[in-house]
This record gives structure tokens, sequence and C-alpha cells, in this order.
């Protein structure tokens, strides 16, 4: 089993999103399993998307990715992710099933790529007072839990 990384604590709210993000993925499983209907799974992922993952890339893009600036490879990569992730959350595709498989898919390979590669790189090089900001601008972005329809439960 893999160690926790101890994470600075500019860091630890994204995290804790990157949490919520896996729990997506999770309650997506859930519902194939419970043979729930698509249109109710693709109406909480996109509620989701507006109320939490889309200010977390926000977030990532305009404040931590500068660390290492937008042509370093791993950012390129988080990047190219975000925006076929922001599609595939805003997509009108009818087959909402395929829709969900790739959003539970790719979600959960993104957040395992920016937790165990690109954080480390980034925790590695930003400076103190990079930190010092970075600490300034982030606060954890998942709001309480108020999505009424528990279809995962």
């Amino acid at each position: 089993m893999e160690k926790p990384i101890k994470r600075h604590k500019a860091l630890q709210p994204l995290s804790r999103d990157h949490h919520h993000g896996l729990l997506l993925g999770w309650k997506i499983r859930q519902g194939f399993k419970k043979g729930i209907d698509a249109d109710r799974m693709m109406a909480y992922a996109q509620w989701f998307w507006k109320t939490s993952l889309q200010h977390h890339f926000e977030v990532e893009e305009k404040d931590f990715f500068p660390v290492l600036g937008n042509e370093h490879v791993m950012v390129k990569k988080a990047l190219a992710d975000h925006r076929r992730l922001a599609r595939l959350f805003t997509s009108a595709d009818p087959e909402k099933e395929r829709t969900l498989n790739r959003i539970e898919e790719e979600l959960e390979k993104h957040i395992r790529f920016e937790e165990r590669q690109l954080f480390n790189v980034i925790q590695e090089t930003a400076t103190p007072d990079q930190w010092l900001a970075l600490e300034k601008v982030h606060t954890s972005l998942h709001t309480d839990e108020t999505w009424k329809d528990e279809f995962w439960l």
C-alpha cells in the first residue's frame, strides 16, 4: 500500500477536493450497480461540476500551475485533462451512460495523476514566497452536500 504523501498546507484543500472528486466516481459506480437511471446520475454529475469542480480547475490553472508554467509537460497534460473533463460534464450527448463511464474513468485518472505526480513536482518546485501567496488564495472549495437525490445509497 502506498504511503500517504505529506502535502504542503496550501495544497491540502486541493487534495480534499480531489477526495470529493473520487467520491463522485464511486457514486456513479454505485448508481450503475443499482440500475439507477442515467439522467439522475448525470444531473448530479453536472451539479457537482457547476458547484465544485469547475471552480477547482480554475484555481489550479490560475494559481497553482503557474508555479511550473503552462509549458511544463505535466501542466500541459493537466490542462488537456481539464478541457476534456469539462466537455464531458457539459456534454449534451444522448448516450449518458457512456458519458458517465468516461467521467468516472477520466476523472479518477486525472486526480491520481495530479496527486501522485503533478502535485509532487509543484511541492518540490514552489518557492517560500509562492507558498505564502498560495496559502492566501485557496480554501477548500467543496461546499456541504446539498443534493437531495442520493441515488448512490
